[in-house]
């Protein structure tokens, strides 16, 4: 739901909650200010209590957000190097498998590239995903070929080995994407720090003090919220994972090939 908002609605529509809230409760305790020696104590206690819950929530959220976000960039890298290792490797095989499958191997590494340009479950990454999957079955025909030629040789059977290993590199990374913090534990975040700054707002207006706190506990914990949120979204807000490891690569790959054909 929150996910193919962008950034800046998302943090629009966060801060109108959480502001909402906080005036609400401002609101409330502004009209029920004369009651306030009986209300005080009461007031004081469950606004305590839901701070409390409040930043657990929101340290909870933040730590699945951030997890997911090193996993994916870890991913990129990881893909990245199965990829270099099998480039190196299908320039000792034979010819002609040797020239096809290293044209292969840089239309694959577009293919990972654009992935990581797309929105995950977009048109535009479907395709992507389709045209590697495309050129993964010719690279797995002109490794069967290569290895038919010399079913003893060990070049063959090396890059067929790290040419799995790059499929499945891909295959990871590309799940990755779509792993996301669930939504309601977003939800949950949403609903219990704008109930949580109600109930402060409401307490501190009862009090007839510390306006100016409420209001910044209430811009900081949507910057949270949008860190938070942003963070789960790989490539549609303002902190994405780079693909640099792959476009290093492919930059690499424009080079001529070190090794010789195999023989």
């Amino acid at each position: 739901m929150f996910f193919w908002l962008s950034t800046w609605v998302l943090a629009l529509t966060l801060f109108l909650v959480i502001g909402g809230a906080t005036a609400i409760g401002l609101w409330i305790g502004h009209s029920v200010r004369h009651n306030a020696e009986s209300l005080r104590e009461p007031f004081a206690v469950m606004q305590a209590a839901l701070l409390g819950f409040m930043g657990l929530v929101l340290a909870f959220g933040l730590s699945l957000a951030v997890q997911r976000y090193e996993a994916r960039r870890a991913a990129v890298v990881v893909e990245a190097n199965a990829i270099g290792t099998t480039y190196l490797r299908a320039q000792t095989l034979p010819e002609p498998e040797r020239t096809t499958s290293l044209a292969l191997l840089r239309q694959f590494t577009d293919a990972s590239i654009r992935i990581s340009d797309s929105v995950p479950g977009s048109p535009a990454e479907r395709d992507a995903v389709a045209q590697s999957g495309r050129i993964e079955r010719q690279l797995w025909a002109q490794a069967g070929q290569a290895l038919q030629a010399e079913p003893t040789g060990t070049a063959a059977r090396l890059y067929v080995d790290s040419l799995n290993t790059t499929f499945d590199s891909q295959s990871a990374r590309v799940y990755g994407l779509t792993n996301r913090v669930p939504t309601a534990v977003l939800l949950l975040e949403v609903v219990g720090t704008a109930v949580a700054l109600g109930l402060l707002a409401l307490h501190l207006s009862t009090l007839g003090r510390g306006l100016m706190s409420v209001a910044l506990a209430a811009v900081l914990v949507t910057l949270i919220l949008v860190v938070t949120f942003d963070l789960d979204r790989p490539t549609r807000g303002v902190i994405v994972v780079p693909a640099t490891p792959l476009t290093d690569l492919r930059a690499s790959m424009a080079l001529p090939p070190a090794a010789p054909a195999g023989r």
